[in-house]
Order: C-alpha cells, then structure tokens, then sequence
C-alpha cells in the first residue's frame, strides 16, 4: 500500500482524477481514498495545512491503512534564488524552522530525543531522479523546512536560508518527516514552487497555486507509473 498525501484540496484533486477510485473511507474527520492505480494500491488524503494536520494524516495512513511509504505531492515557496514559480523540487532532508528552544541551548530546529533533519528516501528520490530525465524535466533538490507560518518577509526568508541551507519552504514536510523517521516508513517529497517566500507571496501562491498543483501532480503520476513498472 502506497500512501499518497497532499496538504490542500487543490493539490489532491489532480491526482484522483488519474487513479480508480475503489472506496471513500470517513475518518478522523477526513475522507481517506481507496485507490488503484494499474497493479498499485493506493491510500490518497488531503491533510489540511500545517504540521498538526500534516502529522495525524501520516499517521493514520501509517498505522490504520498500512501505507509502506508516503508520497507527498504539493507547493512551496522558493528560498534558493535560482527556483522559479513552476520549478519542482524534491526534498533531500526536511526540517522544522519554527521550533526553537534555543534558550536551553540547543539548536534551531533540534527537540530532545528527535533530530533537526529527518532524511527522504534516497531510492524514491533516486526513481524521481529517472523520471525527470525520461521527461526531460529539470528537477532541483534540496532541504525543505516547514513551519506553521506562511513566509511572506525577506529576512525571515534569509534567516531560514542561512540557518538550515534549505532551498523552499511550506508547513507540513517537518512533520511528515519526523513521523516516517518515528515510524520507519520511507518518505518521498515533491514540490512545485508557487511563490517566492517574500512580499508579495500571497498574491503569487492565490494566482499560481492550481498551475503548480498540477506541475506536481502531473510527475506523481509518472512516478507511480514507474513504481509500477518496477513492481
């Protein structure tokens, strides 16, 4: 079982449109799709922003539905300067940029007991890797930090750039990534960059959320087609 996941509506929908639908399970207060897709079975579910969202979907997918891996689909805002609006990035490591207990002395990002970067599957992301060049497709990859804020400021956009090397920002990958790491269940992030993290990002993310939606969801589906393959 594959777990599929994506934070809003509009990032899920252009998924669902290209597997079979089987069932539509309630739970939790969220809808849980029952999915095939060729020879793949499929868990797919819109979390809702943010981390505690994010985190609760990924277990439940986990420990309820017996997802294997998580596959998350998505946008997120540009932090290294050469991203542009459409550019797909996958993540190489994720963190959590607004947890700070650096009064106690540790580091920006570090709980006692947990890490700052929780890694991505390297085999998932070396398969997204093999996608990208039987399309043609430039694909960036990088650290992506999450936080429960929407950054639309420069210095809180450097800030996060010098702190944790990350290349794109968004709110849920932290916690998805802390969760698999918990869990020992391989995690595969892809974004398609909406806006640029700076003044200005809101009307940018309203105006190119659904293109970028598709952008991402459009290479899921060509990654899945290869995990088929493979299978």
């Amino acid at each position: 079982m594959i777990g599929i996941m994506c934070a809003m509506r509009e990032e899920l929908e252009p998924i669902l449109e290209k597997v079979e639908i089987k069932n539509v399970i309630e739970y939790a207060k969220n809808n849980y799709y029952m999915a095939q897709f060729g020879k793949l079975d499929l868990v797919l579910a819109y979390s809702k922003i943010g981390k505690v969202n994010a985190s609760t979907t990924a277990s439940i997918l986990i420990e309820k539905f017996k997802a294997q891996k998580i596959l998350f689909s998505g946008v997120a805002g540009a932090i290294e300067k050469d991203l542009k609006i459409g550019d797909l990035i996958i993540a190489t490591k994720t963190t959590q940029h607004d947890v700070d207990l650096t009064v106690f002395g540790y580091e920006p990002g570090f709980i006692p007991e947990s890490k700052i970067f929780f890694e991505c599957d390297k085999h998932l992301n070396d398969l997204a890797k093999t996608v990208a060049k039987k399309l043609g497709i430039k694909l960036k990859e990088g650290i992506i930090a999450s936080g429960d804020q929407f950054i639309h400021n420069k210095e809180k956009k450097e800030w996060i750039a010098k702190t944790f090397k990350a290349s794109a920002i968004e709110m849920e990958g932290g916690a998805v990534g802390c969760v698999t790491w918990t869990l020992d269940v391989p995690f595969f992030m892809l974004r398609a960059i909406s806006d640029t993290a700076q003044e200005g990002a809101g009307v940018d993310f309203d105006e190119f959320l659904e293109k970028s939606s598709e952008v991402s969801a459009k290479f899921l589906i060509e990654m899945l087609r290869q995990m088929e393959n493979e299978k």
